[in-house]
């Protein structure tokens, strides 16, 4: 069993000007801090519940500002705080994959 039920990591990774693309260019740590609070906001931040942590880069920054929630190992993009928000309602209040924001599985099978 899993310390959270949604561990939710954003990429926020920096590069250096001039080299690839990167997340925190398009605003993650700005957007996770704006999910960490409404998380908050809800009354799901607590162990057993949801945690809104930042990444270092999850190499996938060429599909736009990238997260990942786990345990269902769910990956997504966003533009701004309204898709986190709908992340947030829909996948982790109401359990459901938001498929309009869903990057495309990478693994085999």
């Amino acid at each position: 069993m899993s310390h959270y039920r949604h561990h939710v990591f954003f990429c926020c990774n920096q590069r250096k000007p001039g080299e690839r693309v990167c997340c925190n260019d398009a605003g993650a740590s700005r957007v996770r801090d704006y999910a960490k609070k409404r998380i908050k906001a809800l009354g799901l931040a607590a162990p057993g519940n949801t945690r809104i942590n930042q990444a270092g880069c999850l190499e996938r920054c060429e599909e736009g500002p990238c997260i990942v929630i786990y345990p269902e190992a769910v990956w997504y993009t966003y533009v701004d705080e309204d898709d986190v928000d709908e992340i947030i309602d829909r996948h982790i209040v109401g359990g459901e994959v938001v498929e309009r924001l869903k990057l495309k599985d990478l693994a085999p099978g």
